[in-house]
């Protein structure tokens, strides 16, 4: 999505319309990741590295920076100025955060954990996506137990004004079991 999204705004209505949709799949995939990542992933890392507590909070931080840009495009025109800017701006932080958890986190967390934990973790988390807001919501609190509780209200709240105006169709799929 991110390299689609890179190539600028279409110039037709259809394309366009295209467009914004595919802005709205990628605030609902990424909001929906984010808030289970905080959920299980990050508490995971801090439990199983001696480092966990400093690379959760990096990634963490870098996450409430996204929420609040993702918070932000979401209220804006598509293809105005102001919404390229800040598609750029989180592109870039996506791209960096992506990176920090591929290159930092991913690779310590895996060798600290047996095949059976991360099959476990894997499959808490895709269950809590089905469970989880659609929405950026950088007021909640970060932590895991705020998230199970009012982000539990805040995903069912986006999930029925998702219903009411047609959004829920740009829900991206789940992707294939393994």
């Amino acid at each position: 999505m991110l390299e689609s999204l890179e190539r600028g705004t279409p110039q037709s209505r259809r394309q366009q319309d295209l467009y914004s949709e595919m802005v709205t799949s990628l605030i609902i995939a990424e909001s929906q990741h984010e808030a289970v990542e905080e959920q299980y992933f990050w508490p995971a890392v801090r439990r199983a590295l001696p480092e966990g507590d400093e690379l959760a909070d990096t990634a963490i931080d870098q996450e409430d920076r996204a929420k609040v840009l993702l918070q932000e495009l979401e209220q804006q025109p598509v293809g105005s100025d102001y919404f390229q800017a800040l598609l750029t701006q989180f592109i870039s932080a996506a791209r960096a955060h992506i990176t920090f958890e591929q290159d930092e986190v991913w690779p310590r967390f895996a060798a600290a954990q047996t095949p059976q934990e991360l099959e476990r973790l894997g499959q808490k988390m895709a269950a809590a996506k089905k469970l989880a807001p659609t929405r950026p919501h950088p007021d909640t609190p970060s932590d895991p137990a705020a998230l199970k509780t009012a982000g539990l209200v805040a995903a069912a709240a986006d999930k029925v004004r998702d219903m009411v105006r047609g959004r829920s169709r740009l829900n991206p799929p789940d992707p294939p079991a393994p």
